[in-house]
C-alpha cells in the first residue's frame, strides 16, 4: 500500500526463475507447526545464545494467536514492557508462515532488549536510541532468514551453494530491506517540512508525493489533489510516530550483524550467509550492549558491540555486494539508464478494475537497489 516493502514483487524481480527460492510456509504446514510452537522455536534461537529465555508471565499471558470468543484486537505484531520487571508479552495475530516465523523472532527480540535493561532504573528502560529497538528485532532475523539456519533447526532439507540461488536470496532481503530505506527517510523529511513552515498546509499532499517520486520512483495511479491527505493513510503519521528510527535501524542492524559474526567466528564466508545461532561468544557481546539500556549515549552502546560510534552504511553495502555487482553488469549489457524523471506525470484514469496499485517493473527494482546503496553511502 505504502511501496515500503516491494517483496509482492519477487516473482516478477527473481534474478534467477528456475532456481530455488527459500519459502518454509508449506514445511511449517506439513509439520504442523502451529503458533506456540513457532513461538518455542524462536525462544530457543534466544537460549542458544545464552541469552535470557521468555519467562513465565509471557507464556501465560501474550496474545499470540487471533481470538476466537469474538473479541476485536488490533492484529499487527508488537511487543510490550509493562515497566514491572515481570510482565512482559507479544501480542500477535500468527498464521503458520515464513514471515510470521520470522516476525516472531523480531517481536522476542523486542522483549530480548526489555529483559535485558530490566533491572535499570526505569528513566534508563529503553534503547540506547529509538532505532536500536528495531534493530535489535531485526538483526536477530538476519541469522534467522538464513537457508543456513533453517536447516539448523528442521525447516530446510540442503543447503545449496550456488551463486545464482544466493542471488534470487539477495534479491528477496533487498526488496525489504533496501526498498525500504527512501521510504523511512522520506517520512520524517516529509513531516519536518511542514513542521517548520517549508512546506505550505496548501500543498501538504503535493509535497508527499513530491517526495515518494525523488526517493521512491513512484507516482499515484490516478489524479491527487488537496482534497485528499495520502500520508495520513500511513498509521505514524496521524498517530505521530517519529519514522527516522526506522530508517536508522535498517542501516545500524548490519553493523550489529557484522560485529555478532566475527564475535561467532564466521568471517570466512560472506556476511549474508552468516547465522549466528548457537554461538555464546556472539550472545554475551549483544547481552553486553543490551544490558545498557539508555544509560549510556548511543554511540557508547554502538562502541559496545562494534568498536565504532559511528553509524555507518558500510556493512550493509558489503552484505548486497553480490547482488550490486550483478545488477551493474545487467545494467550495463542492457544499456540502461539509471534513474527516473522526477516528474508529477500520472495515468489518466485508473487501472482495469480500479487497483491503487504503483506501476513499477523489473528494471525500476535494479534501479532502486542501485541508487538507494549510493543513497545511503553518502550518510
Amino acid at each position: 500500500m505504502w511501496a515500503q516493502s516491494w517483496s509482492n514483487l519477487q516473482d516478477l524481480t527473481q534474478p534467477f526463475p528456475d532456481k530455488p527460492s527459500v519459502d518454509i510456509t508449506p514445511v511449517l504446514v506439513e509439520k504442523k507447526y502451529d503458533a506456540l510452537r513457532m513461538f518455542q522455536t524462536s525462544d530457543e534461537f534466544f537460549t542458544s545464545l545464552g541469552l535470557i529465555a521468555m519467562p513465565q508471565p509471557f507464556w501465560d499471558k501474550s496474545m499470540i494467536e487471533k481470538p476466537t470468543d469474538g473479541r476485536e484486537v488490533v492484529c499487527h505484531a508488537s511487543a510490550w514492557d509493562f515497566s514491572n520487571q515481570i510482565d512482559f508479552r507479544i501480542k500477535q495475530c500468527t498464521d503458520i508462515t515464513m514471515d510470521d516465523f520470522i516476525t516472531i523472532h523480531h517481536e522476542m527480540g523486542h522483549i530480548e532488549y526489555d529483559l535485558q535493561y530490566k533491572n535499570q532504573p526505569l528513566v534508563f528502560r529503553g534503547g540506547a536510541n529509538p532505532g536500536f529497538h528495531e534493530a535489535v528485532g531485526d538483526v536477530l532475523a538476519l541469522s534467522v532468514a538464513t537457508p543456513k539456519h533453517l536447516k539448523a533447526v528442521g525447516l530446510l532439507d540442503e543447503v545449496v551453494d550456488d551463486l545464482e540461488a544466493d542471488l534470487n536470496f539477495l534479491m528477496s532481503m533487498a526488496l525489504d530491506k533496501i526498498a525500504f530505506l527512501p521510504f523511512g527517510y522520506l517520512m520524517d523529511e516529509y513531516r519536518w517540512s511542514l513542521f517548520d513552515g517549508s512546506t505550505p498546509h496548501d500543498k501538504m499532499n503535493e509535497k508527499w508525493w513530491e517526495l515518494r517520486t525523488k526517493y521512491q520512483g513512484i507516482t499515484p495511479p490516478v489524479k491527487r489533489t488537496e482534497a485528499d491527505f495520502d500520508p495520513a493513510a500511513k498509521y505514524h503519521i496521524p498517530a505521530d510516530v517519529p519514522y527516522i528510527r526506522y530508517f536508522v535501524s535498517f542501516v545500524i542492524q548490519f553493523q550489529f550483524h557484522e560485529a555478532l559474526c566475527k564475535a561467532a567466528n564466521q568471517t570466512d564466508e560472506p556476511l549474508y550467509k552468516c547465522d549466528i545461532y548457537q554461538s555464546k561468544e556472539a550472545g554475551l557481546l549483544l547481552s553486553n550492549m543490551l544490558s545498557l539500556g539508555s544509560s549510556k549515549p548511543w554511540p557508547e552502546a554502538m562502541e559496545q558491540i562494534t568498536g565504532q560510534r559511528e553509524m555507518d552504511a558500510g556493512p550493509l553495502v558489503e552484505y548486497f555486494k553480490p547482488l550490486t555487482d550483478w545488477l551493474i553488469e545487467q545494467n550495463t549489457q542492457n544499456n540502461e539508464e539509471l534513474g527516473w524523471p522526477e516528474s508529477t506525470w500520472m495515468p489518466d484514469a485508473p487501472p482495469s478494475g480500479g487497483s491503487t496499485m504503483v506501476f513499477c517493473n523489473t528494471l525500476l527494482i535494479a534501479v532502486m537497489s542501485l541508487v538507494t546503496f549510493l543513497f545511503v553511502t553518502k550518510l
